[in-house]
């Protein structure tokens, strides 16, 4: 058993020293990555760049039919078909973009969390997409239902198609990577930097810290702000229970040992 147990700490002693990275490859190594994800958000950009009509009529389709969008500078209409490509070459570069960022991550784990990485990188655009379709298909029609509501006989909206898009492309955005959040509760809770005690301890100021990322995220109105921190708090307390369910305390490790 003792020679077990020795021989499993040399080869985490291996394994630790064979995850040290010198800064300065690091550097390289992260310059290497962001290339990478950005070359792969070009070419998308590029494909998307010749269906972007159809692209722009799914983001247009939350939007009430009986009211008209408008654009007022001549070249506006052309920058607004480049925007929306280049959204969608985000959203296609997803496995690109998550696969590099989890391989740049991986020097500072454990061969045996490595092999996890296929699925970690799987995980992340899924919780992603479902952020993004909770957001497109909930919350903006009923946000927009919302706040146009206020169109009156003397109050008439007349919304640029660039200030539209704006809105919903970044609410798309922001939803997606929120939810990421018991995903990333997940490995700070096997790496030992978070516990489900300290969640429950902070929970006060998380909400806060939540109202506060909820207000510079998104437009300035209250509605949706409120949109987004409903969603926030409620991943917060599904992650405090993820986190609960992954860790282990002290005794647990000492007992498994």
């Amino acid at each position: 058993m003792a020679e077990k147990k020795e021989k499993e700490q040399k080869e985490e002693k291996t394994d630790t020293e064979e995850r040290v990275m010198p800064f300065l490859d690091h550097l390289e190594e992260l310059r290497q990555r962001l290339l990478r994800s950005i070359l792969s958000i070009v070419l998308f950009s590029v494909g998307s760049y010749f269906i972007s009509k159809q692209i722009m009529q799914l983001l247009l389709r939350p939007y009430p039919h009986d009211k008209k969008l408008i654009f007022l500078a001549p070249t506006e209409g052309f920058i607004v078909h480049i925007k929306v490509a280049v959204f969608a070459g985000i959203i296609l570069s997803l496995p690109v973009i998550f696969y590099q960022l989890w391989h740049f991550i991986s020097p500072g784990l454990y061969k045996k969390e490595q092999r996890y990485i296929p699925m970690i990188v799987l995980f992340s655009v899924f919780f992603f997409l479902t952020g993004a379709f909770f957001c497109y298909f909930i919350i903006i029609p009923f946000g927009l239902n919302f706040l146009l509501s206020f169109n009156t006989e003397q109050l008439e909206a007349s919304i640029q198609i660039k200030e539209y898009l704006k809105f919903v492309t970044l609410l798309i955005m922001v939803f997606g990577a929120i939810f990421e959040l018991p995903l990333l509760s997940y490995f700070l809770t096997k790496m030992g930097i978070l516990t489900p005690e300290f969640m429950r301890k902070n929970r006060r100021y998380g909400i806060v810290l939540i109202f506060v990322c909820a207000a510079i995220l998104t437009p300035p109105d209250i509605v949706t702000q409120l949109f987004l921190a409903g969603p926030l708090i409620l991943l917060y307390e599904i992650s405090i229970w993820v986190s609960k369910s992954v860790y282990k305390k002290p005794d647990e490790e000492n007992d498994a040992s």
